[in-house]
């Protein structure tokens, strides 16, 4: 395992901590949703479970891709939901029912052609440390558990599900002199 040394402490501006990130990936309970499950039973019985997603998440994770990077999810937990998300928003790595994170982090950056330190993962509560320590930027929802704060590198001001991915995405886009590109852009 490699040594956690926040980035903060070395004292690296945005510019060049985006110049080195080319993927994010990402938890999503409490991350891509407020880590919320909600279950409802169907008249047959049947439990049917739900999660919300935000918008500007799913935009930022298009204009992250539309500007050459990668992008993939890795969850513990399995939902056809989480499918249907990445399906709609046109990512192409997704690891569910991954009990080991770090096997699943290793083997989509292997697919993806980059290194970890390339990487920027975002997380937010025990199983996702594994992740965290070793990748070259770590970051966290600021409600995410204390631990996981702990070992980010960026504590991001927005909460799971409330827009997380787009303020690191953005900051990720802006420190890189890459934002300004969407601003212009006609779509």
């Amino acid at each position: 395992m490699t040594s956690h040394v926040p980035i903060q402490s070395r004292l690296r501006s945005d510019a060049e901590i985006a110049a080195d990130i080319q993927c994010i990936l990402t938890d999503v309970d409490g991350v891509l949703t407020d880590g919320k499950i909600t279950y409802s039973v169907e008249k047959n019985g049947d439990c049917r479970e739900t999660k919300s997603f935000h918008v500007r998440d799913g935009l930022g994770i298009k204009l992250w891709m539309k500007s050459g990077f990668h992008f993939g999810i890795i969850t513990a937990r399995t939902s056809p939901l989480v499918a249907h998300r990445a399906a709609e928003l046109g990512i192409e790595h997704v690891s569910q029912g991954a009990s080991d994170k770090w096997l699943a982090a290793q083997a989509m950056m292997k697919s993806m052609g980059v290194k970890p330190q390339q990487v920027c993962y975002i997380g937010d509560d025990l199983p996702d440390i594994c992740v965290m320590r070793q990748v070259a930027l770590a970051a966290a929802p600021d409600d995410a558990a204390t631990d996981a704060r702990e070992f980010a590198h960026w504590t991001m001001r927005a909460h799971g599900g409330q827009g997380v991915i787009r303020e690191l995405i953005e900051r990720l886009l802006r420190g890189g002199d890459r934002w300004n590109e969407h601003l212009t852009k006609e779509d």
